[in-house]
């Protein structure tokens, strides 16, 4: 290796760190699995001032785009739940109700049962999965429902009704390759763990990229590609047989990250005809060499 490259190589290990944010396209789930890509321009969100703006979840309510993410400004240390509802982060506010607000929250996953929405945020540090409602009348509040989960470092979990069932799949921090689904008649049971638990999958299906969605009457499931780094990629996985001692699935195909954001990307939603994703970039800091330290100590807490 040429001197000249190794000092590139060095610098950016120390002065590039990461810059997420959200973009979106118009496109639909039906059209995304028959073309297999991402179709059109990203239109990305003017990037806001905090270090990650990501996990997008967007949800049409009060005839209104509302768009819910993790914020993470990187010298507080820990993520929290934002929701915006002019798609430009200039209205953005920050969630109320959800427990223990010391800990790190990330992935509002966003879901409607009978024109009511819940959110079940990741709260891995408080070693719990719980539901949440949203009143309609005030998008930022929630209101805590019921736990659903608890033990656990539970990271990503993600809930679909499907086959008169709800589906809740999640995955343990630091346990990549390793599936757990948990399954109920209602909201109101208890989840039950499917008998394969913990599930053998490819190290790229183990972690949820978004919500599981139904096309055709096929379900899938995108899920993170940690090959070339965190957040690399997504997949997109076709579950082709699920109950509750069965689970079989085969992924489709891969989502690559687009520029300008083309360091990586690790979820996607959908509402309507829109997707919603997030997109991570390289910037450089004087602080990178002491962000990086701090950012590894933090990860063996919060990843």
């Amino acid at each position: 290796m040429k001197i000249t490259e190794t000092i590139n190589m060095v610098w950016d290990k120390l002065f590039l760190y990461d810059k997420w944010n959200i973009g979106y396209v118009h496109q639909t789930p039906e059209n995304l699995i028959s073309t297999q890509k991402l179709n059109g321009e990203i239109k990305w969100l003017s990037e806001d001032n905090v270090d990650y703006a990501a996990d997008p979840f967007v949800i049409q309510l009060n005839g209104r785009l509302h768009l819910y993410y993790e914020e993470l400004n990187f010298w507080k240390g820990k993520g929290e739940i934002m929701m915006t509802d002019d798609m430009l982060f200039k209205s953005k506010k920050k969630v109320k109700g959800i427990t223990k607000e010391a800990i790190h929250l990330s992935y509002p996953h966003l879901f409607t049962v009978r024109d009511q929405l819940y959110c079940i945020p990741e709260t891995a540090t408080a070693r719990q999965v719980a539901l949440y409602q949203i009143d309609a009348e005030d998008p930022c509040s929630f209101k805590k429902i019921k736990l659903l989960l608890e033990g656990e470092a539970f990271v990503d979990s993600s809930i679909i009704h499907f086959k008169n069932k709800y589906w809740l799949f999640s995955s343990i921090s630091r346990m990549p390759g390793k599936l757990y689904i948990f399954y109920a008649d209602s909201l109101d049971s208890s989840f039950k763990p499917h008998s394969l638990n913990p599930i053998n999958v490819a190290f790229n299906v183990s972690r949820s990229a978004g919500r599981l969605f139904i096309v055709g009457q096929k379900l899938y499931m995108p899920s993170q590609n940690p090959e070339k780094c965190y957040g690399g990629s997504v997949m997109i996985n076709e579950i082709t047989n699920i109950s509750e001692t069965e689970f079989q699935y085969q992924t489709a195909f891969e989502l690559l990250p687009q520029p300008p954001y083309d360091k990586g990307l690790h979820t996607i939603n959908f509402a309507g005809d829109l997707i919603v994703i997030d997109g991570k970039r390289k910037v450089f800091s004087v602080l990178g060499p002491l962000k990086k330290i701090i950012g590894k100590i933090r990860n063996l807490k919060f990843k």
